[in-house]
């Protein structure tokens, strides 16, 4: 008989839980102190001709009005009844009494865009922060549905078995067969949705692979003894499956349910990004890539820094999903 091969345990990453810590991290802490973070209201439109898709580091002069309203120029030349403004090459001219915030030194307000501005003239980093919250919270609340869903579904075919499991089983089947992208565009295009109905929608369509993991690792658990002594015992299906073994699915469900929230930021931006989705003038990261799809090389910046966000965002998501997989994993060192 050949002898037992030793088997070697799989090695640990302890890299990678690290960086989707400190990424995630950092995308959460900038969506919680958005306010404190954006220099400007996300959907606030001053001056939207002169404002329009300004590159990255860009700072205007901006002159306030007696009607309350705002200018902004690239420079200012202050006369003895007068000031001109030079505003995209052209010169305006406009009498001194016109303007309120006009002091011996000139015009001290300024109007600064840090990473650019879109072609409304709005301030790209406000609306790529306050952009986060939506998106972050799209997908955290879609999958935290679709866990819901998938360990109620999934632990009671798992405990229940029979014809019970068989329906719940197929019905999943079915649900995963479909193009879920061309479903939720079928539906995004029949109804005009709301963030709730988004959410919803997503969390709905995403349950079922996380109620396969926890089918099996329910039916592999119920096959212990302490199980078989707590059912011949009286206590109640259900609470055998809440005390004993819902929590010996948590380990490959978490790891799924991480990968999954990163599919759910995509698939959110997908359909914003085609209209269907969060609609302006509320930001999220997939209608600010569609905002610059129209001048992909005259304001990059537009598309290019929303984008980012997304990627560190999913990348994080991926990292995070794998590192716990590798310290969770039993056969790892």
């Amino acid at each position: 008989m050949a002898p037992e091969r030793n088997r070697q345990p799989l090695p640990r990453r302890p890299a990678l839980l690290g960086w989707g810590v400190g990424l995630l991290a950092l995308v959460a802490l900038a969506a919680l102190a958005a306010p404190l973070l954006a220099p400007h209201d996300p959907i606030e439109q001053i001056d939207p001709p002169a404002a329009r898709h300004r590159p990255p580091g860009t700072q205007l002069i901006a002159v306030h009005l007696d009607d309350g309203g705002w200018l902004l120029a690239d420079e200012i030349e202050v006369r003895e009844h007068s000031v001109r403004l030079r505003r995209r090459g052209d010169w305006q001219e406009l009498s001194r009494h016109r303007i309120t915030n006009l002091e011996a030194g000139g015009i001290p307000d300024r109007r600064r865009f840090p990473l650019g501005s879109d072609r409304l003239g709005r301030d790209l980093l406000s609306r790529i922060l306050y952009g986060s919250r939506v998106s972050l919270l799209i997908g955290l609340l879609a999958g935290a549905m679709a866990l819901a869903l998938g360990l109620a579904i999934g632990g009671t075919a798992g405990l229940a078995g029979g014809w019970l499991d068989a329906v719940l089983m197929r019905g999943a089947d079915a649900l995963l067969s479909l193009p879920r992208l061309f479903l939720l565009l079928a539906v995004a295009g029949l109804f005009e949705l709301s963030t709730a109905w988004l959410i919803l929608i997503l969390g709905a369509t995403s349950w079922m692979g996380a109620a396969r993991l926890v089918r099996a690792e329910v039916r592999a658990a119920r096959q212990r003894g302490f199980v078989a002594a707590a059912l011949s015992a009286g206590t109640p299906p259900w609470r055998v499956l809440v005390r004993h073994l819902l929590p010996a699915a948590l380990t490959p469900v978490t790891v799924d349910t991480t990968l999954r929230i990163g599919d759910l930021i995509l698939i959110e931006a997908a359909l914003s990004y085609l209209g269907l989705g969060v609609q302006p003038p509320l930001p999220s990261w997939g209608n600010l890539v569609a905002d610059g799809s129209d001048a992909l090389l005259s304001a990059w910046w537009v598309t290019a820094f929303p984008g980012a966000a997304l990627t560190l965002t999913v990348i994080g998501l991926n990292l995070l999903g794998d590192g716990l997989r590798d310290r969770l994993d039993p056969r790892r060192a």
